[in-house]
């Protein structure tokens, strides 16, 4: 009999009865990390003799703290969250698939999601209309006139595939969707037998901020749309057991500082701890003063971490949040019980409670939290508020060119009147993203922030783009409720609509004179949002820098207008008196806040806009939706367009390949981010995909976006490096200029072009490619097309110094090699430049079932000299192995489906 047999026992909760499998009395589990309670009961559950095997639960009961990962585990998801963006493409994979199976002679119905998946569409509202009455239906309107051709495919994905449901536009954030209503702590599954099975809900997520939901004690991280698209088909999630980071929570937030200021101090402590593929798990006394909010808000910031997660334990602040939003009172009552049944429980004045071990063990006393910001670039760089324009005017002369002008340029516009622009100056001030739009303190203190300066007579100044795109739906009610979003509205914080918008690079176009001024002049603008992404590039083409906040300080800084100013000695303005107006004079308390939060954020809000969550608006049920198992695909389509990665596949792999004679495409340095890789925001009409779409007859005001693009792999294709703020040092290399974007040296044709371009000479001429990179390469939101793209553009390897976790796991699933230089050495240090041919050797182990901890690379020069080096090849589990020899992770559970 194995554990999963033994282990199953009845759970009483009120009158009714549960199946649930035990895992309390295991040995070894009380000293467990709550996040790897939740690993075991995963396991137990899931035991089937194969993947998972009794042994693989017992050597995580003897799991130890001070060991480095070496434990593989297969870890199933209750469920896969998806947002639009890297949802669509999930989708459009799937229905390839589905032509695949037919294809190769079987049924193409065996392509379903095994496990519930749920797809909140929230990447696609830009922020066209902001400063106006009805900013939130124009720009409703417009997102659905750009977008209809995806949403009806979506709509089609709806009806065709089981346990696949779609959210529609306008509902609110995929991560506050999730903590507010899809996420039950503890789920329910009617069994065969006329049972019912309870057990731990845990779940994956096409974006990286999926860890919000670590704050209500659910398990779950942000994975690449291929890993999410495997989970989906049924694959466990192959992962080494983490090191867990013990993380304390002592004291009380003090006076003027905000959840936001918490959770940019905890990502500035850990990323120099240094935590990259670890667990962090929040605990102690101090976290039962914590509202879940803050929970959802730290855990939100993992990524920025660098951690798998984020997570906090269940105890009685969970159970008054799932009672808040809507959770019916059996829900609740079964969490609690399940919790204690199963030592999930966390109560540290329990004379039963057994601290777990940690790995590792930091501490954060909340009363001494400043208020922060950060930026011009990372969110982990950190600022003190006090020194915010000191620390500006040091980093401004690093954006400052020989084409800057240092001078007030004038502006003259219908809208906002005419103003002078000046290197600084805020151009976009956003309250948007889950960060903190789930966090109805910082919501509110934003409010009253608004309240307070509208009645001291203070406004925005007239370059500043305002907006506010919150969550959830819920975010708008309180604030109607609590008769702040008037004050909000005339300090032009008008709602723009409920979705990511600014955060991921939808923050929409500046006045067209504001653009023109900045561009003709290089000016260095600065964006404020209360986001969590502050990447080059990001958020608009015309910005510069950027700066995360919180959403009082996003107000303070359109009050302000420009970074270059210190909130504690100048003034905001004046009042109709006369008198200098300070932000302290409009900082609200923390009772003030907590007293308006308290008598306006209600379940019955929560009941009431949950109540039809799948249903959506008259533009989502007008939709004209195609029916049938198989999509009827529009070879015309730019939006939606049949994959080719599975073309003439064939029913078993080919054997793994050494790599031969590659060219570089790109060398990069450090913290090349997703974001440097991957096509996201607006793109030019000079562009490669721009030309593709004008090609195709598509004016250029109607490109959209390259994320609404993404089930266009022409589209993206053309964009892969493509950004404007990357540098390909390659060109240098040979005496070129290096330009900012998407541009490389094609050794072939022997002259400096697009990387799309040469990739294609390559291509045609059979010419591998490999790209050389530095530290932390793949850094960011867990972007799908970050690694399909790169497959696309021929790339056979990928050397760097260092990667983050999901884009190298990513690269396998794209068949894509992930190496890594050395210890201690670098394309520099071994007097690499780019201009070299590769060849690597050794690969062709994994065809004997052995996955080689190196390979050997060989770099000829020009001259004919070699450097030869032993790379470490970063396929971490057998299960990636897996992937590889199939060419890829789609291709695996393909060829897995049909035997």
């Amino acid at each position: 009999m194995s554990l999963r047999d033994e282990q199953l026992d009845v759970l009483k909760v009120g009158d009714k009865s549960y199946d649930y499998y035990r895992i309390a009395d295991l040995e070894g589990v009380d000293h467990l990390p709550y996040s790897l309670k939740v690993l075991v009961e995963n396991l137990v559950r899931n035991i089937d003799g194969a993947n998972i095997t009794d042994e693989q639960v017992r050597e995580l009961l003897a799991w130890d703290p001070a060991a480095d990962p070496s434990h593989e585990i297969q870890f199933i998801p209750s469920r896969v969250v998806m947002q639009d963006f890297t949802g669509v493409p999930c989708v459009v994979d799937l229905a390839t698939m589905r032509d695949a199976v037919k294809s190769l002679g079987g049924d193409p119905e065996v392509i379903n999601p095994q496990v519930q998946s749920d797809m909140i569409i929230d990447h696609s509202v830009q922020i066209d209309a902001y400063g106006v009455e009805n900013a939130v239906e124009i720009n409703m309107d417009i997102e659905y006139q750009r977008n209809g051709e995806r949403y009806r495919f979506l709509r089609w994905g709806q009806q065709a595939f089981e346990n696949f449901r779609v959210v529609p536009p306008g509902t609110g954030i995929i991560h506050q969707v999730n903590i507010e209503y899809l996420a039950q702590v503890v789920m329910r599954k009617e069994l065969s037998k006329g049972t019912t099975l309870a057990y731990l809900d845990s779940c994956v997520g096409t974006d990286s901020h999926t860890t919000t939901v670590n704050g209500l004690g659910v398990l779950g991280w942000g994975v690449g749309g291929i890993e999410a698209e495997a989970a989906m088909l049924g694959q466990p999630i192959s992962m080494l057991v983490p090191r867990v980071v013990g993380f304390k929570l002592t004291g009380s937030i003090p006076e003027g500082v905000t959840a936001t200021d918490v959770v940019l101090t905890i990502t500035d402590l850990l990323r120099r701890h240094g935590v990259v593929g670890k667990f962090v798990e929040f605990y102690g006394e101090g976290i039962a003063s914590v509202p879940l909010a803050n929970r959802a808000t730290i855990g939100n910031m993992s990524p920025e971490f660098g951690s798998t997660c984020g997570i906090f334990p269940i105890d009685e602040v969970t159970l008054d949040y799932l009672r808040l939003t809507g959770r019916s009172e059996e829900q609740v009552a079964l969490v609690e019980a399940y919790a204690k049944a199963n030592k999930l429980w966390h109560d540290v004045n329990d004379p039963n409670f057994v601290e777990p071990s940690y790995s590792e063990y930091l501490e954060l006393d909340l009363s001494t939290v400043v208020p922060s910001i950060a930026g011009p670039k990372r969110p982990q760089d950190r600022i003190e508020l006090s020194h915010a324009k000191t620390t500006f005017e040091q980093t401004l002369p690093g954006y400052i060119t020989e084409k800057t002008n240092g001078n007030p340029v004038p502006v003259s516009t219908d809208f906002r009147g005419d103003f002078e622009l000046t290197n600084g100056d805020v151009a976009i001030a956003s309250i948007t993203s889950c960060t903190n739009t789930s966090n109805p303190s910082v919501m509110i203190a934003a409010g009253l922030i608004a309240r307070n300066a509208v009645a001291k007579g203070l406004k925005p100044k007239p370059w500043v783009k305002t907006s506010l795109a919150p969550g959830s739906q819920v975010v708008a009610d309180y604030l109607k409720q609590a008769g702040l979003q008037d004050d909000l509205d005339r300090l032009g914080y008008e709602l723009v609509g409920f979705g990511c918008a600014t955060c991921i690079g939808n923050s929409g176009p500046l006045l067209p004179e504001i653009s023109e001024a900045i561009n003709a002049n290089d000016l260095t603008v600065t964006a404020v949002l209360s986001g969590n992404r502050n990447f080059e590039g990001r958020i608009s083409p015309d910005v510069k820098m950027n700066y995360l906040a919180s959403p009082p300080l996003v107000i303070a800084y359109a009050l302000a207008g420009t970074m270059d100013f210190d909130f504690e000695h100048e003034a905001l303005g004046k009042d109709p008196e006369g008198n200098d107006v300070y932000l302290k004079d409009i900082w609200p308390t923390n009772a003030e806040v907590e007293q308006v939060v308290s008598g306006n954020v209600s379940r019955e809000m929560f009941l009431n806009d949950y109540a039809s969550v799948f249903e959506g608006d008259s533009r989502w049920k007008g939709l004209d939706v195609p029916e049938g198992e198989l999509f009827a695909w529009n070879p015309e389509s730019t939006y939606v367009r049949k994959q080719t990665f599975f073309d003439g596949m064939s029913a078993t792999p080919a054997p793994v390949e050494d790599i031969r004679d590659a060219r570089v495409l790109a060398l990069l340095g450090d913290s090349v981010t997703t974001d440097h890789i991957s096509p996201a925001g607006a793109f030019k009409a000079s562009s490669p995909a721009g030309k593709y779409l004008v090609e195709h007859g598509v004016e250029p005001k109607n490109f959209n976006s390259y994320g609404s693009r993404r089930g266009n792999h022409e589209v993206m294709v053309r964009g892969t490096f493509g950004n404007i703020r990357l540098r390909n040092m390659l060109l240098a290399s040979v005496g070129e200029e290096v330009r900012p974007g998407g541009y490389t040296y094609d050794f072939l044709a022997m002259k400096p072009t697009t990387i799309y371009e040469a990739s294609r000479d390559y291509i045609d001429n059979g010419v591998p490619l490999v790209v050389l990179g530095g530290k932390e390469y793949g850094t960011g939101s867990s972007r799908d097309w970050a690694a399909k793209g790169t497959a696309m553009l021929g790339v056979k390897a990928v050397i760097v110094e260092s990667f983050e976790r999901i884009h190298r796991s990513n690269l396998i699933g794209m068949g894509v090699l992930p190496l890594q230089f050395p210890e201690g050495e670098s394309a520099e240090s071994l007097g690499l430049d780019g201009t070299e041919t590769y060849s690597i050797t050794g690969i062709t182990e994994l065809n004997n079932g052995v996955t080689p901890k190196s390979v050997h690379v060989e770099a000829t020069h020009k001259d004919g000299s070699k450097t030869e080096f032993e790379a470490v090849v970063r396929i971490d589990t057998p299960g990636e192995a897996d992937y590889y020899r199939n060419g890829g992770i789609l291709q695996y559970v393909l060829r897995n489906l049909m035997k």
